[in-house]
């Protein structure tokens, strides 16, 4: 079972990868975007680190982490990727409801409800070369094997996006000149499913 230190300690591993990627994830983002998606990110990420140390979280439950985790990006990231992480995180927060503790199961749905909610509000499709294209199966990874299949699933849908023409957001405006480019949105989505399996590893062994 998961606890709020689980959610939190997953938020502050999200937070460090995304510091460490920031610049490339700029990098990817240049030739088909605004070239700020790891500026972004790192702004936003850091806040919520800041965010969750200030909050008490004693007996917390654990969506109530990933709300306020949701609401920080939210308020905090510029463009697209604070509304679509944000809302990621918060409608998995709200599927949880105010349960002490989640099993993996609960997550899997908790963060399969979430990402439909990312699908809804950007209007995208598996293959339009955005964030969904490593988040939808890593959570369905998830649901039938492990964090790590799920982190390897997402891994392999961001690299997948390279081929794909761009069909929703700012790489749109290119058409095929988006060709050749890996999606910085899946790549960023990759990173946060890599620090879920990490936590997932260091909390349960090497098993989970």
């Amino acid at each position: 079972m998961r606890d709020a230190d689980f959610f939190r300690d997953w938020m502050d591993a999200a937070t460090a990868a995304v510091e460490r990627d920031a610049d490339r994830l700029t990098e990817l983002d240049s030739p088909i975007g605004d070239a700020d998606h790891g500026s972004n990110l790192l702004r936003g990420f850091v806040a919520v680190r800041a965010a969750l140390a200030a909050a008490d979280l004693a007996a917390t439950p654990p969506g109530r982490v990933l709300q306020l985790a949701g609401r920080t990006l939210i308020s905090t990231v510029g463009g697209a990727s604070g509304p679509l992480y944000g809302t990621l995180l918060r409608r998995a927060g709200k599927e949880l409801g105010d349960a002490p503790e989640v099993s993996d199961e609960q997550l899997r749905a908790a963060l399969d409800a979430g990402v439909e909610a990312v699908a809804r509000l950007g209007g995208a499709a598996p293959g339009d070369k955005t964030m969904l294209d490593a988040l939808l199966p890593a959570v369905t990874a998830l649901g039938g094997s492990s964090y790590g299949a799920a982190a390897d699933a997402a891994d392999e849908g961001a690299l997948a996006t390279v081929p794909l023409i761009a069909r929703k957001g700012r790489a749109s405006y290119l058409g095929e000149r988006s060709v050749g480019h890996q999606d910085p949105g899946a790549t960023s989505s990759a990173l946060l499913l890599r620090a879920l399996a990490d936590v997932a590893v260091r909390a349960d062994g090497a098993g989970a």
